[in-house]
């Protein structure tokens, strides 16, 4: 990490491979920006861990995480009207969150420049949908540049942030999942720090910054002229990229992961298409794109996800009365998952199979078996789980939200039938509570999500007295993402603060049961969420337990540390298998006899596994229990 923050702050131009999020974080620098904010959410967090890299004292700008997106997104708003060249970035599904601003910073006269970052999430690697946030630049009349590789990531930020500056208005990066992660050997400038200038230029003059009903058909006007201006640079800037085959027969146009797909599988085909690839997906280059359309007999759009691109490009030949065949999306395969070689390979012999010596190899079929997702060995989730089914009726409602303990849906513990985004189980559960009078409502939350989103639907069931109970799964960390601090945690990105208590916001809302348990007492635990599900009131019930893999990380930093493991008495072990089929612990299994041992590579040894034998045959590490003990 320390060689990373020292090649970010290199003054002297260099080259070095590196993946798309860190090329963007060098970008940063060069460009001067100076505030940085994001809530994290893959295939982002990367960038963040690269700006950590980066000693707070040497880091050339101001990061945070915020406690959502729309927050992030409004502290770098506020920055940017205030003079200052800022950046926010989030995953696809963030910009849900974050919308209500969001689609209003184009009508504003950004001062300082503003750049946002989507990591789009093609295939659904991370994310509960594939949406497509080229749809949101198109209602928002923002500028929307797409890079390719990390080569393209830094320099695209670098033209995002100069166009900003120069008309005041935020920019888009569209990223993707493979442009994040993948690497390249990327070209650096040279980068002189400048001395920063703190000054606030916040101006009301400037605006209106305030959009009022009679203001806002004037701001429209002007959003949409600086568009017709940044269309203009879209057709000349030296970002667009064209590959000429010398084929006037056929012709691709193509972005991001598809272009690089493309130029992957063409490389041993004898008369490959020409290529037109343009910098922006908004605005078009329109009259670039009119040339490559009239200069071609045939012409295939090859983008991800939506028909974005292939809907204006039909549009603007028909406009423009072009005597050329449009082939876009032919299948309903064609508007899912990513533009891999080999998607983009059965796609491109779908319309052009004379292109290939034959049709695209079906992909092997791999003989592993299926490795569902897992939470991780003493997770504290999984003993919450594994005591709440018992204190609930089979045919009680549990309702899920975001974070590790999602995965309580699956087998064996089948806990949230239902999910939908972050913060939303609370309100989702009221709603299954109306003229609900027989089946108990139990929504699950972490505490990130608890600050992230949910405060609004915990203050309705309040507020309207909806009788459910809400399990508060505190780990202290957002554990999903990579142990992110939230605002209970007791430091955020930059130094320590105080923490922000769970139970004092409860209370302040309103909510009159609230019960605590560390989530290693089952029996404590089931008991609480009976008293809690039996109230005819909202009732909460804060199940607690650190993060065990960010403990045992912490815990592997410290001299001296030895990991153990809990043992199995094979004397009395008389193969129920509770350990495995209701626990559920991956530390566990099972051989073709039945017999059950440890896999001492996963076994933390935190002892959580050994209240759920009824024959006491799991034994504590390092020792041995006496026969009967609870």
């Amino acid at each position: 990490m320390k060689k990373m923050g020292e090649m970010l702050l290199r003054r002297k131009a260099f080259s070095e491979i590196v993946m798309g999020n860190t090329a963007l974080v060098r970008a940063m620098v060069e460009a001067g920006t100076r505030v940085v904010s994001s809530y994290p959410g893959s295939p982002t967090p990367e960038i963040a861990a690269a700006i950590q890299s980066i000693p707070k004292a040497d880091r050339p700008f101001y990061f945070e995480f915020s406690t959502n997106e729309k927050v992030a997104t409004e502290l770098a708003y506020g920055a940017a009207v205030n003079g200052h060249l800022s950046t926010v970035f989030f995953k696809s599904v963030g910009l849900n969150v974050a919308a209500d601003t969001f689609v209003q910073l184009g009508l504003m006269n950004i001062i300082g420049g503003m750049v946002v970052v989507l990591g789009d999430d093609p295939g659904a690697n991370s994310s509960q949908n594939e949406q497509d946030n080229r749809h949101y630049a198109q209602m928002s009349y923002m500028p929307v540049l797409e890079p390719a590789d990390p080569g393209e990531v830094y320099r695209f930020y670098l033209e995002a942030a100069r166009l900003s500056l120069r008309h005041g208005m935020p920019v888009i990066l569209r990223l993707t999942t493979h442009v994040c992660h993948a690497k390249e050997k990327v070209a650096f400038k040279k980068w002189q720090p400048a001395k920063p200038d703190n000054s606030p230029r916040f101006d009301p003059a400037n605006g209106p910054y305030i959009p009022l009903t009679t203001l806002a058909i004037e701001k429209k006007r002007i959003a949409l002229a600086r568009l017709e201006v940044v269309r203009g640079h879209a057709e000349r800037t030296e970002l667009n990229r064209t590959v000429d085959h010398g084929n006037p027969q056929r012709g691709v146009i193509a972005m991001g992961l598809p272009f690089l797909s493309l130029m992957e599988i063409l490389e041993d085909t004898p008369t490959p298409p020409d290529i037109l690839k343009p910098a922006f997906v908004h605005p078009l280059p329109k009259d670039r794109i009119a040339r490559f359309l009239s200069s071609h007999k045939e012409v295939k759009i090859l983008e991800e996800l939506d028909d974005v691109l292939e809907t204006q490009i039909k549009a603007l030949a028909f406009e423009r009365k072009l005597s050329v065949t449009i082939v876009g999306k032919t299948q309903s395969e064609d508007w899912i998952g990513e533009y891999t070689p080999e998607k983009v390979h059965q796609v491109l012999y779908s319309c052009w199979p004379d292109l290939f010596e034959g049709p695209p190899s079906a992909q092997a079929v791999d003989p592993a078996p299926a490795r569902p997702a897992q939470m991780c060995p003493g997770c504290g989730h999984r003993s919450a789980f594994y005591a709440i089914k018992q204190a609930l009726a089979p045919t009680d409602i549990t309702v899920a939200d975001i974070g590790c303990h999602t995965l309580g849906f699956m087998p064996p513990y089948e806990m949230g039938q239902l999910l939908m985004c972050m913060g939303a189980s609370t309100a989702m559960g009221s709603g299954l509570r109306l003229f609900n009078t027989r089946r108990k409502v139990v929504a699950f939350m972490g505490d990130s999500t608890f600050f992230h989103a949910a405060l609004p639907g915990v203050v309705n069931a309040v507020f309207n007295a909806h009788p459910i109970t809400l399990i508060l799964m505190e780990n202290g960390t957002t554990a999903m993402t990579g142990h992110q601090d939230h605002a209970a945690s007791g430091r955020n990105f930059n130094e320590v603060t105080d923490k922000i208590p769970v139970r004092q916001v409860l209370e302040g809302l309103g909510v009159k049961h609230i019960f605590e348990v560390d989530t290693y007492q089952q029996a404590r635990l089931k008991d609480l969420v009976i008293q809690a599900t039996a109230m005819d009131e909202f009732s909460v019930v804060i199940a607690r337990h650190p993060c065990m893999l960010k403990f045992t990380r912490e815990q592997r930093r410290k001299s001296g540390y030895r990991q153990q493991q809990v043992q199995i008495d094979q004397d009395h072990c008389e193969h129920v298998h509770a350990c495995i089929e209701r626990f559920g612990c991956p530390t566990f299994s099972r051989d073709a006899k039945g017999g059950v041992s440890i896999n001492t590579d996963l076994c933390i040894g935190d002892g959580s596994c050994i209240q759920t034998c009824p024959t006491r045959a799991i034994l504590p590490a390092g020792g041995k229990k006496k026969r009967g003990a609870a």
